[in-house]
């Protein structure tokens, strides 16, 4: 039996994964991998490396995330180094802790490597901070649609009248239910 990690890719820019990432990447025996990880990364890996792609779109799944879960499972239990790279935080939105609760209730052994969230990184490439003195001392990331891909229940109302940063991960196709829903 070997070991799973959980590594976060960052935001997109390959530049920005941790050098121990890096370092399991190049480690790995087996690579299960999701679409918003930078492509370049996969270079890293050594020849012989497997590489299994589940990468998820909306509506479009790959894997269902118990197929993953068992996938991760069993090449946990043939490979000596197995890496789950995943886009952003392999712990914010990304199913990372199901993933692990998975693998531990199964015995093996998970370490996970913390990757940069967008929800951070995309406002600090724009020059925005996320938190300013005197403007917002503070933030909320919160997930905007829920499993049946409806708009989440959110509490506008506490949201709207806070002053810290609001961050809205996978929102596009709700922007206009947010809007509306802080504007009442």
């Amino acid at each position: 039996m070997g070991k799973v990690y959980l590594i976060g890719a960052g935001p997109g820019d390959p530049g920005l994964i941790t050098e121990l990432g890096k370092q399991r990447i190049m480690q790995a025996d087996c690579i299960v991998y999701d679409r918003l990880i930078p492509m370049e990364l996969l270079y890293l890996r050594k020849p012989e490396c497997e590489l299994i792609y589940v990468g998820k779109r909306n509506h479009h799944h790959t894997m269902k995330q118990e197929e993953i879960n068992q996938l991760l499972i069993q090449k946990g239990k043939e490979c000596s180094c197995t890496v789950r790279l995943k886009g952003g935080d392999p712990f914010v939105f990304g199913r990372g802790g199901e993933e692990a609760i998975a693998l531990r209730q199964e015995g093996i052994p998970v370490e996970v490597v913390p990757g940069i969230t967008s929800a951070v990184a995309a406002l600090a490439y724009a020059g925005i901070p996320i938190t300013h003195r005197g403007v917002s001392g503070g933030f909320h990331v919160v997930t905007a649609h829920d499993k049946r891909d409806s708009l989440a229940d959110l509490d506008f109302t506490s949201m709207a009248k806070g002053r810290e940063t609001l961050v809205f991960l996978m929102g596009l196709s709700k922007v206009d239910e947010i809007e509306d829903g802080l504007l009442k």
